[in-house]
């Protein structure tokens, strides 16, 4: 078993929670090249991300930062929650 704080969630990750918590069906290159775009570009709302977070936060046994939640790309989502696992907190 690796350890969770060397993990970090990738845009392949972000895509195949997108589509199992959400529904939402969004191929990884694109997400790579627009993750600079808003999530509602994606077709994600607030609900969505709030189901990714649940289902990182259950993964990992660690609750991530509120602002997680508030985050509107993928690029500053996956830059605050691989941060958050990397310290822990």
């Amino acid at each position: 078993m690796t350890d969770q704080l060397d993990h970090q969630v990738t845009v392949e990750d972000l895509s195949a929670l997108m589509k199992r918590t959400a529904g939402v069906h969004v191929d990884p290159v694109t997400l790579r090249q627009q993750s600079g775009d808003g999530f509602d570009t994606f077709g994600l709302d607030s609900l969505g991300l709030l189901g990714i977070v649940a289902e990182l936060e259950k993964r990992y046994g660690l609750g991530l930062p509120e602002q997680a939640e508030r985050c509107t790309t993928p690029a500053d989502f996956l830059a605050l929650v691989n941060g958050a696992l990397k310290t822990g907190v």
